[in-house]
């Protein structure tokens, strides 16, 4: 949002509404008839700006799906801000994800490049027997909005990432798992209460969600209890035969929920069709359909439902594990009204420690994490004392003000960039990069962003051009269904970061298109625009 202004709530439940209507056709595309030709028409002629840049980006940005959209465009020197190329600098275009540099940065430096977040467990009643071996009461779990508790975390201390993250699986193809433990903070804790003396409990185990309200306008919305992203990974894999019944693999296991499939093998090169179900509440998951006998293993999500009851059950099952009973059962629900006013003079027989927060945002511009950069709006929120998420934005605000970005250039109504109603110009988003370059994080934030033909979003780009290595920077993309036409709409699509100039020169760069429109409403047809926006960040690094 460009000031601190609280939004009317009916007014961003609708505005949260529309976000999703606006990334639905990406994901689902519009009907399989043929789109008309296209209407030849000559190259605009370049501007005086754009008369200086390298013939291959006005090249591209003649092509026929430009022929009604707007280019932005913005590169400058890093030790005086000179402008070395521009166009329409100060117009508002629709970010995307490019939108994540904004609230990243903003937590990154309210909390701290090395910020850790410290999950404790408290012994909530009275320890009994010889050795206090048992407790009567609870042992409370109280959430402090760490993003991976550990599920990502390699043994060096650094988050693992894919190129294309779990979260998309549902979007697009390709999404893989990192190997690491998505229940790994939770076995954590439940062996160092092992460790303090508890072998025995003789109540519950709560987990205390009161760090923050979850905002439904926040898509997806964060919560004070993250496990595995709230999600239920499904992994298909074909049987050894056509016929045969499809092997699934699912993780993590916690009670109360269950996974069941009845997908075939079909002959390959077959399309795989696989279609994700869910019933009680989302605890009952069912997969159908067909998977090709060639088919690579293919990944599905489902939604975990209660974050805060799922990460009861999970620590309940961890404990059982490390040789703690609880006589609880692990599959009720989470009993919220049993938790202390406060803490104080409960000990605390666990507690969890987070990586520090740069590696969290590393994997949320790597991978573009919408979970992770909503959430930075709520801990915002939590930094300044209030557990209302949308409290968050006057702390990003001033952040803003302080970094030198002009905030009437920005536009945000969340921390993803996925809402209809975020807007930033080339100017302030150019601005929130020329900032880090004067602190001592600047490397570490550059090296945080996806590196053309090398990982994250990138990865696939340009692998060998020239500039392969040279460019660090965060993508985006907002598009739609036109159905008119039968073909997308591009509201926006960008790319920013620094551009490797040699000699220790970085130069911040935006580009971006928007109101472009596809040929055909073939997915490709998007992916196409995309990879002209990764080349035009290409050819300006190779440029002189």
């Amino acid at each position: 949002m460009g000031h601190p202004i609280r939004a009317a709530a009916p007014r961003r439940r609708v505005a949260a509404a529309c976000a999703a209507l606006l990334l639905l056709g990406l994901v689902s595309g519009t009907g399989a008839r043929a789109a008309p030709a296209p209407v030849p028409s000559p190259a605009p002629t370049p501007s005086p700006a754009q008369a200086a840049l390298d013939p291959r980006i006005t090249e591209i940005m003649g092509k026929p799906e430009y022929r009604h959209a707007q280019w932005g465009l913005l590169q400058t020197e890093p030790a005086d801000g000179r402008v070395l190329h521009s166009l329409f600098p100060g117009q508002f275009f629709i970010p995307g994800s490019t939108a994540k540099l904004f609230p990243v940065s903003g937590t990154w430096r309210t909390l701290g490049t090395d910020h850790r977040f410290v999950t404790p467990v408290y012994a909530v009643g009275q320890r009994t027997g010889a050795t206090g071996s048992t407790l009567t009461g609870d042992l409370d779990l109280v959430a402090q909005g760490d993003l991976t508790l550990g599920g990502r975390t390699r043994p060096d201390g650094t988050v693992a990432y894919t190129d294309l993250d779990h979260t998309y699986a549902n979007d697009f193809p390709g999404a893989t798992l990192t190997p690491e433990n998505p229940l790994a903070g939770i076995d954590q804790l439940a062996r160092q209460v092992r460790d303090s003396g508890i072998t025995r409990v003789d109540g519950d185990v709560i987990v205390d969600s009161r760090l923050f309200a979850p905002d439904p306008v926040l898509d997806p919305t964060p919560t004070p209890l993250i496990v595995n992203d709230n999600l239920i990974d499904l992994l298909t894999t074909p049987g050894d035969r056509a016929g045969a019944d499809a092997r699934l693999d699912w993780r993590p296991k916690v009670a109360p929920y269950a996974v069941t499939s009845t997908v075939k093998t079909v002959a390959a090169g077959t399309p795989t069709n696989i279609t994700v179900t869910t019933t009680d509440g989302g605890t009952r998951i069912r997969l159908s359909g067909t998977i090709a006998a060639d088919a690579r293993p293919l990944l599905r999500t489902a939604p975990v439902t209660d974050p805060a009851a799922f990460g009861r059950s999970a620590l309940i099952e961890a404990l059982a594990r490390a040789g703690v009973r609880v006589t609880a059962d692990p599959a009720g629900p989470n009993p919220a009204g049993r938790l202390p006013h406060d803490y104080d003079g409960r000990p605390r027989v666990a507690a969890y420690t987070s990586p520090p927060y740069e590696q969290y945002a590393k994997l949320i511009l790597k991978v573009s994490h919408n979970l992770g950069a909503n959430l930075g709006i709520c801990l915002m929120a939590v930094s300044a004392g209030s557990t209302r998420c949308e409290d968050g934005f006057p702390v990003l605000a001033a952040f803003l003000d302080r970094s030198g970005v002009d905030r009437r250039q920005v536009e945000l109504m969340d921390g993803r960039g996925g809402n209809p109603n975020d807007r930033a110009t080339p100017q302030a988003i150019v601005q929130m990069l020329a900032y880090w370059q004067r602190t001592p994080d600047a490397r570490l934030f550059r090296e945080a962003l996806p590196v053309l033909g090398v990982d994250g979003l990138l990865a696939d780009n340009c692998r060998s051009c020239p500039a392969r290595g040279k460019v660090f920077a965060k993508t985006g993309a907002a598009v739609g269904g036109d159905t008119l036409n039968d073909r997308f709409a591009v509201g926006g699509i960008t790319i920013a970061g620094y551009l490797d100039k040699g000699g220790g020169r970085f130069d911040p760069f935006y580009a971006g298109v928007t109101g472009a429109a596809t040929p055909t409403a073939d997915l490709d047809d998007i992916l196409s625009v995309s990879d002209d926006l990764a080349l035009i960040a290409a050819y300006l690094q190779e440029s002189p």
